[in-house]
Protein backbone atom coordinates (compact mmCIF):
# COMPACT_ATOMS: atom_id res chain seq x y z
CA UNK A 1 0.00 0.00 0.00
CA UNK A 2 2.58 2.94 0.65
CA UNK A 3 4.18 1.90 -2.71
CA UNK A 4 1.28 2.53 -4.18
CA UNK A 5 1.05 6.29 -2.86
CA UNK A 6 4.55 6.27 -2.97
CA UNK A 7 3.98 6.15 -6.91
CA UNK A 8 1.08 8.85 -6.52
CA UNK A 9 3.26 11.57 -5.45
CA UNK A 10 5.94 10.76 -8.50
CA UNK A 11 6.24 14.22 -10.62
CA UNK A 12 5.13 13.61 -14.36
CA UNK A 13 7.98 13.13 -17.21
CA UNK A 14 8.45 16.12 -19.26
CA UNK A 15 8.30 15.14 -23.15
CA UNK A 16 11.32 17.17 -24.10
CA UNK A 17 13.49 14.93 -22.94
CA UNK A 18 13.61 12.14 -25.33
CA UNK A 19 15.93 10.11 -27.19
CA UNK A 20 15.58 7.34 -30.18
CA UNK A 21 17.89 4.85 -31.21
CA UNK A 22 17.09 2.33 -34.95
CA UNK A 23 18.78 -1.48 -34.55
CA UNK A 24 18.32 -3.92 -37.70
CA UNK A 25 15.52 -6.19 -37.96
CA UNK A 26 13.81 -8.58 -39.59
CA UNK A 27 9.88 -9.71 -41.20
CA UNK A 28 10.22 -12.92 -38.82
CA UNK A 29 10.85 -9.97 -35.69
CA UNK A 30 14.48 -11.33 -34.79
CA UNK A 31 16.20 -8.51 -34.33
CA UNK A 32 20.63 -8.96 -35.07
CA UNK A 33 21.11 -6.22 -32.26
CA UNK A 34 23.42 -4.20 -34.69
CA UNK A 35 22.76 -0.32 -33.76
CA UNK A 36 21.66 1.56 -37.32
CA UNK A 37 23.38 5.09 -37.61
CA UNK A 38 20.54 6.53 -39.03
CA UNK A 39 19.94 10.35 -37.31
CA UNK A 40 19.79 8.68 -33.55
CA UNK A 41 18.90 11.47 -30.91
CA UNK A 42 17.92 14.26 -34.12
CA UNK A 43 14.56 14.41 -33.45
CA UNK A 44 13.07 17.14 -31.90
CA UNK A 45 9.34 15.35 -32.13
CA UNK A 46 7.68 12.33 -31.80
CA UNK A 47 4.15 11.49 -32.58
CA UNK A 48 2.14 8.32 -32.49
CA UNK A 49 2.69 6.73 -30.00
CA UNK A 50 -0.67 4.86 -29.42
CA UNK A 51 -2.51 1.76 -29.55
CA UNK A 52 -5.93 1.24 -30.12
CA UNK A 53 -8.04 -1.80 -29.35
CA UNK A 54 -11.73 -2.41 -31.28
CA UNK A 55 -13.65 -4.45 -29.20
CA UNK A 56 -15.78 -7.14 -30.54
CA UNK A 57 -19.58 -6.91 -29.46
CA UNK A 58 -21.33 -9.66 -28.77
CA UNK A 59 -25.31 -9.62 -29.00
CA UNK A 60 -26.59 -12.65 -26.83
CA UNK A 61 -30.96 -13.51 -27.69
CA UNK A 62 -32.85 -12.44 -24.64
CA UNK A 63 -30.31 -9.44 -22.99
CA UNK A 64 -32.16 -6.36 -24.08
CA UNK A 65 -29.30 -4.43 -21.54
CA UNK A 66 -26.29 -3.94 -23.38
CA UNK A 67 -24.19 -6.21 -25.64
CA UNK A 68 -21.21 -8.17 -24.20
CA UNK A 69 -17.75 -6.58 -24.93
CA UNK A 70 -14.94 -8.84 -25.93
CA UNK A 71 -11.08 -7.98 -26.47
CA UNK A 72 -11.21 -7.49 -30.61
CA UNK A 73 -8.33 -6.72 -32.97
CA UNK A 74 -5.10 -4.21 -32.12
CA UNK A 75 -3.97 -1.72 -34.31
CA UNK A 76 -1.48 1.22 -33.76
CA UNK A 77 -1.43 4.36 -35.24
CA UNK A 78 1.90 6.60 -37.43
CA UNK A 79 4.73 7.06 -35.69
CA UNK A 80 5.81 11.15 -37.03
CA UNK A 81 9.47 11.83 -36.65
CA UNK A 82 10.54 14.92 -36.93
CA UNK A 83 13.74 16.56 -36.74
CA UNK A 84 15.68 19.71 -38.66
CA UNK A 85 16.76 19.26 -42.16
CA UNK A 86 19.85 18.82 -42.35
CA UNK A 87 22.13 17.54 -45.58
CA UNK A 88 22.10 13.55 -44.42
CA UNK A 89 20.44 11.43 -46.45
CA UNK A 90 19.76 8.79 -44.28
CA UNK A 91 16.50 9.32 -43.71
CA UNK A 92 15.66 9.69 -47.12
CA UNK A 93 18.00 6.61 -48.40
CA UNK A 94 15.84 4.10 -46.06
CA UNK A 95 12.64 5.20 -47.45
CA UNK A 96 13.77 5.09 -51.03
CA UNK A 97 15.20 1.54 -50.27
CA UNK A 98 11.87 0.38 -48.98
CA UNK A 99 9.96 1.85 -51.70
CA UNK A 100 12.41 0.59 -54.04
CA UNK A 101 11.23 -3.44 -52.71
CA UNK A 102 13.50 -3.96 -50.31
CA UNK A 103 10.65 -4.27 -47.84
CA UNK A 104 12.23 -6.41 -45.32
CA UNK A 105 14.56 -3.91 -44.87
CA UNK A 106 12.80 -3.36 -40.88
CA UNK A 107 14.51 -1.81 -38.18
CA UNK A 108 13.12 -1.81 -34.45
CA UNK A 109 13.08 1.81 -33.19
CA UNK A 110 13.52 2.08 -29.44
CA UNK A 111 12.20 5.95 -27.84
CA UNK A 112 13.48 6.64 -24.36
CA UNK A 113 11.94 9.12 -22.01
CA UNK A 114 14.73 10.88 -19.84
CA UNK A 115 14.90 13.07 -16.57
CA UNK A 116 16.32 15.97 -15.91
CA UNK A 117 19.37 14.09 -14.87
CA UNK A 118 19.18 12.42 -18.65
CA UNK A 119 18.82 9.05 -17.29
CA UNK A 120 16.37 6.67 -19.30
CA UNK A 121 12.69 6.54 -17.34
CA UNK A 122 11.15 4.10 -19.72
CA UNK A 123 11.44 2.91 -23.21
CA UNK A 124 8.94 2.87 -25.98
CA UNK A 125 9.68 -0.39 -28.52
CA UNK A 126 8.33 -0.08 -32.27
CA UNK A 127 8.36 -3.51 -33.43
CA UNK A 128 9.50 -4.15 -37.05
CA UNK A 129 8.87 -0.47 -38.48
CA UNK A 130 9.41 0.36 -41.91
CA UNK A 131 9.10 4.32 -43.28
CA UNK A 132 5.65 5.36 -45.29
CA UNK A 133 6.26 8.44 -45.85
CA UNK A 134 8.63 11.30 -46.06
CA UNK A 135 8.26 14.91 -45.94
CA UNK A 136 10.85 17.08 -46.65
CA UNK A 137 10.83 20.83 -45.32
CA UNK A 138 8.53 23.93 -47.51
CA UNK A 139 10.91 25.75 -49.23
CA UNK A 140 9.93 29.68 -48.94
CA UNK A 141 12.25 32.33 -49.68
CA UNK A 142 10.49 34.80 -47.39
CA UNK A 143 10.62 32.18 -44.36
CA UNK A 144 13.34 32.67 -41.52
CA UNK A 145 12.21 29.21 -40.00
CA UNK A 146 14.58 26.01 -39.91
CA UNK A 147 13.88 23.55 -42.39
CA UNK A 148 11.53 19.99 -40.73
CA UNK A 149 11.63 17.16 -41.97
CA UNK A 150 9.12 14.35 -41.82
CA UNK A 151 9.73 10.72 -41.52
CA UNK A 152 6.60 8.32 -40.74
CA UNK A 153 6.79 5.07 -39.61
CA UNK A 154 4.29 1.69 -39.85
CA UNK A 155 5.04 -0.84 -37.21
CA UNK A 156 3.71 -4.25 -36.02
CA UNK A 157 3.87 -3.83 -32.73
CA UNK A 158 4.49 -1.08 -29.52
CA UNK A 159 5.84 -1.93 -26.65
CA UNK A 160 6.48 -0.18 -23.02
CA UNK A 161 9.85 -2.08 -21.93
CA UNK A 162 10.19 0.03 -18.57
CA UNK A 163 13.88 1.37 -17.93
CA UNK A 164 16.87 1.24 -20.27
Amino acid sequence: MAAELAENLLAPLHVFRFHVTFKRDTLRGTPDGSDVALCSGAFAECSGLEATMEPKIIKAGGANYGAAQRAGPVSFATVVLKRGMTPTRDLWQWFQQVAGGGYSVRLSVRIEMRDAADNTVLTWALLRAMPIKFKAADLNAKGTEVGIEELHLAHEGLQLLGKG
